[in-house]
């Protein structure tokens, strides 16, 4: 240590050899800075800075070897060989080139002893040789322990250089990097030089052709000051492009959705502002913290590696309710390979929407959209429920099947909106009246289940309910002003008397339903055994009549009308049968009941009409035909334009098509139907009152509307002469005919004394079995051919028709 002091204060020129340690210094600090860059890049462009950093190095402990060669004045003549001179410069790059190439091929504390093995040698080896080109008059004399010191001390310096240095990504690492590699290089030079000793010897000659120590201090201050700028330079340019990049690639992240953060050792290096947002925090406060545990909590369930969906949550710096997440981790492909990078990219994704969206869709897959009750496959399941806990309690249940009276009708008249209005209504009051655990369920349209869950004694209980039920629901709905009336009928089904299965309660509940509609509706009925065959007869038929309307199993059969005064027919009324494929001939008091049960009257009132005007549209004599209009079609819309096209298809003369109506329809929607009849009148069709006495205000219908024909109801016609009272009322009617200039027609006719008496009283027309039966359409060629004759009576049909089955067409 002694000779060390002495050497360096007694032999040296402390101004050159503080310029050495400067030079030294700069070098060692770019060297880091490039050094960082290095093991940011790739490719062609990682070797493009490891050979910088390789010269960069090199240079610097080169200039700093012979700046302080300079400064060594051993008090005789020296000089320095050109070659051995360039030769120690090469020889540093490579050195300096090679051990920062290991110490960056991984990240490791082996990779950085070996590279600072490489460097500390590449020292020695470029101080050695340099020293071979160091020429005075005299003989060098080495200490070898004391060469071997160095070596160790150069070492020394740089491997703790590239281990405190690491990556070298920030600025204090990269200066204390530079520091230690330039102490390690200055103590093995000074340590180096301390180890020779020269012993003058006048024989020995300094050329005259050696670089001179003013010549050399100036090339190698020159050159190494240029490779030091430059490489500043590369690194200043580089950090400007990066940092332009960063701001992009910032830019770009801040306009994701999802939140990223940049995750080092455990702690946040950066995140963009979705993550920001999600924390409830600025970028400066999150910098630095710990991410795990603090901010985010994940599901350890999931494996834990890159790429794998794990799901957390995210609890907000400012307190709050925890908000869910779905995290996606990713080593960052930042430029430098994954395993030195040290980062990991975690993306970060909001499931409060989504969340929300599947509870949603849950919602909606177990309840009805429009009134909010449980649906049909959540009444399943919670029947079954309820089922298991009445057979383990002890408990009574009931299942109630309810159906709105009349709703088609209010929903056809007043729109879907008041359809809509009813139904909504209906499951607020539904689930106002029961309590957990029993419950109330929309099966659709207009069918509604309530299940009854009690500790009462059973059909009490189910009686008491169903009677509140059907008090509640028949107070009428107001909507856009409108009062619509409301009324339900109930069917009721008993554990485990009716059943002990969800299907069989329910199935009976709607058997017990559909004879409580049969009894005239605003009733409830309990399931009973006999109900059985019943129901499921009037089902079979209903699903035979749907299929027979599609394959056209109807026949239109027509009976003739008549004028009063010469008997000749005028025309005819279309009535319809249904030939069953096995059942045979069907009367129509058996299937048109079932028809308006099920929602099949509309189309087969339509397909009547289509037939019959076909049908008279073929007839050589413009006679005329009457077609019966259901209540449904009457209120639809959508009539007229059916009766429009009807009569462009077929060919038909308006005039010769007399639509039929009662009172009692007439008077479901008062407003709409004398709409519809005054747009049918435009159309040129005319317009007959049917069963005229029997339904409301006859007087005040023929006062609003100018019907063209008045139909006196067959049970005036049949006792004329039998009852004074129906006699009295036939000759009013036809009076008031007359009065009114209304053509009056007396249905029921059947005998020679009552077309007598109607001829009398100057009635217009005759319909009845006098006049003719009720026939298919190929046997009237007598009535409807030009060549034709009156025919006799048609035969009679098997069995006599009641008035309401006869006549209706649909």
């Amino acid at each position: 240590m002694f000779k060390f002091l002495t050497c360096l204060t007694t032999q040296h020129d402390l101004r050159l050899v503080l310029v050495a340690g400067l030079v030294c210094l700069a070098g060692c600090f770019t060297t880091f800075r490039l050094y960082s860059r290095m093991r940011g890049a790739r490719g062609v462009v990682r070797a493009a800075w490891l050979l910088l950093t390789g010269l960069v190095a090199g240079s610097s402990v080169w200039a700093t070897h012979f700046i302080a060669m300079v400064a060594y004045t051993p008090g005789l003549k020296t000089g320095y060989s050109p070659t051995g001179t360039l030769l120690s410069l090469m020889i540093a790059a490579l050195f300096m080139a090679s051990g920062f190439a290991v110490a960056s091929a991984q990240r490791s504390t082996t990779n950085d002893f070996a590279g600072g093995v490489l460097l500390g040698l590449g020292v020695a080896a470029m101080h050695y040789t340099g020293m071979t080109a160091f020429v005075t008059q005299g003989q060098l004399i080495w200490e070898h322990a004391t060469v071997g010191l160095s070596a160790i001390l150069g070492v020394s310096g740089a491997t703790a250089a590239l281990v405190v240095a690491g990556a070298a990504r920030t600025m204090k690492r990269q200066v204390m990097g530079g520091g230690l590699l330039c102490l390690g290089i200055v103590a093995l030079h000074f340590t180096g030089m301390s180890a020779i000793t020269i012993v003058p010897d006048a024989s020995v000659a300094v050329p005259d052709q050696l670089l001179s120590g003013g010549m050399l201090t100036l090339a190698v201050v020159s050159i190494t000051s240029m490779i030091i700028l430059g490489g500043l330079g590369a690194v200043a340019i580089e950090s400007q492009t990066s940092r332009s990049a960063l701001e992009r690639i910032r830019r770009l992240a801040n306009a994701a959705y999802e939140g990223l953060v940049v995750v080092q050792s455990g702690r946040i290096n950066d995140a963009n502002a979705a993550f920001c947002e999600l924390v409830g925090a600025d970028l400066q406060e999150l910098v630095g913290r710990p991410l795990l545990g603090s901010i985010l909590s994940l599901d350890d369930t999931a494996p834990d590696r890159e790429g794998v969906r794990r799901e957390g949550k995210i609890q907000p710096l400012a307190g709050g309710r925890e908000i869910p997440v779905e995290v996606f981790s990713r080593l960052m492909d930042d430029g430098a390979r994954m395993e030195t990078s040290g980062l990991t990219v975690l993306a970060v994704r909001d499931l409060r929407e989504r969340r929300a969206a599947e509870e949603k869709i849950r919602y909606l897959a177990e309840h009805d959209g429009l009134t909010g009750l449980p649906n049909r496959n959540s009444l399943q399941h919670r029947l079954a429920a309820a089922l298991d806990r009445v057979e383990a309690s002890g408990e009574s249940l009931s299942v109630i099947c309810i159906d709105l009276d009349h709703f088609k009708e209010a929903n056809d008249q007043h729109g879907h909106l008041a359809g809509d209005a009813i139904l909504v209504e209906t499951a607020r009051r539904l689930q106002s009246s029961v309590q957990a655990p029993s419950f109330a369920a929309r099966l659709g349209g207009d069918e509604f289940i309530v299940v009854q869950v009690a500790g009462g004694d059973q059909p009490t209980a189910a009686a008491e309910l169903s009677g509140r039920l059907i008090e509640m629901l028949s107070t009428p709905v107001s909507h856009e002003e409108q009062e619509l009336t409301l009324g339900a009928s109930l069917g009721v089904s008993l554990y485990p008397d009716d059943g002990r299965t969800t299907e069989a309660l329910m199935a009976n509940a709607d058997m017990a339903l559909y004879r409580a509609k049969e009894s005239g509706r605003g009733v409830y009925r309990f399931f009973k055994r006999e109900m059985d065959d019943t129901i499921r007869e009037r089902r079979s038929l209903a699903r035979d009549l749907r299929q027979g309307i599609a394959d056209e199993e109807l026949v239109v059969h027509y009976q003739p009308l008549a004028r009063a005064t010469d008997g000749e027919v005028c025309g005819f009324e279309a009535l319809v049968r249904w030939q069953h494929p096995t059942r045979g001939m069907i009367p129509p008091l058996d299937f048109i009941p079932v028809a308006e049960e099920n929602g099949l009257i509309g189309a087969l009132g339509d397909w009547v009409l289509r037939r019959a005007c076909a049908d008279a549209a073929s007839w050589e004599k413009p006679l005329r035909i009457a077609v019966n209009l259901s209540p449904i079609q009457l209120h639809n819309p959508a009539l007229p334009s059916l009766v429009h096209e009807v009569l462009i298809t077929t060919g038909l003369s308006p005039s010769r098509l007399e639509l039929e109506i009662t009172e009692s329809a007439l008077f479901k929607d008062y407003q709409r139907a004398l709409d519809n009849l005054r747009r049918l009148k435009a159309l040129g069709v005319r317009i007959a009152m049917d069963d005229f006495g029997t339904g409301f205000s006859s007087l005040s219908t023929l006062q609003s509307f100018p019907f063209d024909k008045i139909k006196i109801d067959k049970s005036f016609v049949e006792n004329i002469h039998r009852h004074d009272r129906a006699t009295v009322i036939v000759r009013a009617v036809l009076g008031l005919g007359r009065s009114l200039e209304i053509p009056v027609v007396a249905e029921g006719v059947e005998t020679e004394e009552q077309i007598a008496f109607l001829r009398g009283e100057n009635c217009t027309e005759l319909q009845g079995y006098a006049i003719g039966r009720p026939a298919p359409v190929d046997t009237l060629d007598a009535w409807t051919t030009t060549a034709g004759v009156p025919a006799e009576t048609v035969p009679a049909e098997p069995a006599i028709e009641s008035r309401r089955g006869a006549k209706r067409s649909a």
